[in-house]
């Protein structure tokens, strides 16, 4: 099994499960990316993690950057979810969102910060 990919499983869909990370969830900033990450309650019983990535209209007209930087966010993810189970556990649901109406100059840049989130919330 590849355990880097972005299987479905792992992709956060159901209205149930958003609307219940909006109600309970904890909120994580850092840089230009903020996360609301819930984790594995009795309301809630999961199999393995699931993340969704949203991005603002309100800052991006164009349905071509709001995709480019939902590629850019899921695939740092993908890269590093080693990191990111470390940090916030197995079994969690999170949804990253992009809040600077600035568009991201590389994949670096949005790897860097995911890396920077990760190990910000960890050191707390």
């Amino acid at each position: 099994m590849h355990t880097s990919g972005y299987s479905r499983k792992e992709k956060l869909k159901k209205t149930h499960e958003i609307s219940l990370l909006f109600e309970k969830g904890k909120w994580k900033t850092c840089g230009n990316l903020r996360m609301i990450i819930l984790k594995n309650t009795e309301d809630l019983s999961l199999e393995n993690t699931k993340l969704g990535v949203s991005v603002s209209k309100r800052y991006f007209k164009k349905a071509v950057h709001r995709n480019r930087i939902k590629r850019l966010l899921r695939e740092s993810y993908r890269h590093h979810k080693d990191l990111f189970a470390q940090t916030f556990g197995e079994n969690v649901i999170a949804m990253i969102f992009w809040v600077s109406p600035e568009l991201p100059a590389s994949f670096q840049e949005v790897e860097s910060q995911f890396i920077k989130l990760c190990s910000f919330v960890k050191k707390k």
